[in-house]
């Protein structure tokens, strides 16, 4: 189970009693956020900062604990901030600063110097945030009493996140072949991933994974039949063509697993050995959480898993999602969002179909694919592109619609969606930021899950909304 470490800062000037009563505090208040935190992660209380070496004994357990993952921190009292330094220089591990305070209400009848010495969180939580500010440190504070409902809520939000982090810090990437020739935005720089985010995105031969599903026995692909034919209706008598699908399932799925690898990008060019383009296969291995991006995209397929990561536990949908085309109705702009095979199920509103349809694209036998009609509710769309010296986030919130009309001999997933505050604010804005094609949409997430991510990896953020106005375009072009 992965855990949160919760440190607390004080100092020996006000005495022993002070001193235990801010233990005891701070063990309550740990045992409450365990208590609200469970299913996310454990809370463990670590001592009290008193001076530099218990700060640095602190945060060094943290870094080198590999199920922390994050650590959440509270001036019970005034805590001297030079004794923090050396211990946060230690700190390699998402940092929640919690401004709250042990009592709720002043005791207005009773209270006393001795009752301001023990709780002056208004006092100690200032000298920290200043020290955290001049150190530069990426980090997150939540501000009001810890055992409200709203403050809560944002506890949580960061435990997600930081959950998330550090998935993205152990994740492997898997590239089948190189990026598509001549395109540019699913393009990156790998090495500054590593750096950046812990993404070990590196090249593997598909001809290595063409013989793991070569050797996929009649028995794997019945068994994986079986599971489709009991979540999906079989729309297709061409069985065969969704057993090769299959094979190539197991196959890949092998091959991710024998090596550590949590997403995948591979290329309609680069399909040497294979009868098919990939397409149930990677649908449903992106409804275990495995992260997919088409064209080489390896970004995509990497912030695809992060996202999934994060939002396990929530209601909705996240996924992988291609923007295509446009309904320019005057008023009732919309946009098609979809892909030629590889849309997760995640946001089928429908039971999927399977069908086999020829593909005017790849060179390669007609694929089987998931046919469905998409969910509907506000989401947010996410992509990440490489701006050459920095890494960019787009962040724009959506609302997912039902198709206005049936579309018979679109034989895809069919997601769509409105841009907000309107479809011309909306795309421009995509467009001056340098939006890719290949985003991740989630009725999951919000603006503010994405926000604290890019804070906590200090990560450029553009976001789009009802709040986008027009006057904001040509800021996004300065960016």
């Amino acid at each position: 189970m992965k855990k949160l470490y919760f440190v607390v800062g004080s100092q020996d000037l006000y005495g022993d009693e002070c001193l235990k009563q801010v233990a005891a505090d701070a063990r309550e208040m740990a045992d409450f956020l365990a208590e609200k935190l469970e299913g996310i992660a454990t809370v463990e209380l670590l001592p009290t900062v008193e001076n530099s070496e218990i700060c640095i004994a602190d945060m060094r357990k943290a870094s080198c604990d590999d199920d922390c993952i994050g650590v959440i921190t509270w001036m019970h009292t005034f805590s001297p901030a030079k004794m923090w330094i050396k211990g946060l220089q230690e700190l390699r591990k998402p940092l929640l600063h919690l401004h709250t305070q042990a009592n709720e209400k002043l005791p207005y009848d009773a209270i006393d110097m001795d009752f301001m010495n023990l709780n002056q969180s208004a006092h100690g939580d200032r000298e920290y945030g200043f020290i955290v500010a001049r150190m530069g440190i990426p980090h997150e504070v939540v501000a009001g009493y810890y055992k409200h409902d709203d403050v809560v809520a944002k506890i949580r939000r960061f435990a997600q996140v930081a959950k998330a982090i550090s998935y993205s810090k152990a994740l492997k990437v898997a590239s089948f072949g190189n990026n598509m020739r001549e395109v540019a935005v699913t393009d990156g720089d790998r090495v500054e991933s590593q750096i950046k985010y812990g993404w070990e995105c590196n090249y593997f031969a598909l001809g290595d994974v063409v013989e793991l599903i070569n050797q996929v026995t009649d028995a794997e692909i019945d068994a994986k039949m079986e599971e489709y034919t009991s979540k999906y209706t079989m729309k297709t008598d061409n069985v065969e063509a969704v057993r090769e699908q299959a094979k190539y399932e197991v196959g890949i799925e092998k091959f991710l697993e024998k090596n550590g690898i949590g997403a995948f990008a591979d290329t309609f060019q680069d399909l040497h050995g294979l009868k098919q383009l990939p397409g149930i296969a990677a649908q449903n291995l992106m409804g275990k959480g495995i992260g997919f991006g088409p064209e080489g995209d390896y970004k995509i397929a990497a912030l695809g898993a992060v996202l999934m990561k994060m939002s396990e536990n929530r209601e909705g949908a996240t996924g992988f999602i291609e923007d295509y085309t446009y309904d320019l109705t005057p008023g009732q702009e919309l946009e098609l969002a979809s892909h030629m095979l590889e849309v997760p199920v995640a946001f089928a509103a429908t039971k999927p179909e399977i069908d086999v349809i020829p593909l005017g694209i790849g060179g390669k036998e007609d694929p089987a694919r998931l046919i469905f009609d998409g969910v509907t509710g506000d989401g947010i769309q996410v992509t990440m592109v490489d701006m050459g010296d920095h890494f960019r986030i787009i962040c724009a919130d959506i609302e997912l619609v039902k198709q206005p009309k049936p579309m018979p001999k679109l034989p895809v997933a069919r997601i769509m969606y409105r841009h907000k505050p309107n479809f011309a604010i909306g795309t421009a804005a995509w467009c001056y930021a340098g939006g890719a094609h290949h985003s991740v949409v989630s009725t999951a997430l919000t603006r503010d899950d994405i926000a604290m991510f890019a804070r906590l990896t200090g990560t450029e953020l553009i976001t789009i909304g009802e709040d986008t106005t027009e006057a904001d375009l040509q800021k996004f072009f300065m960016k």
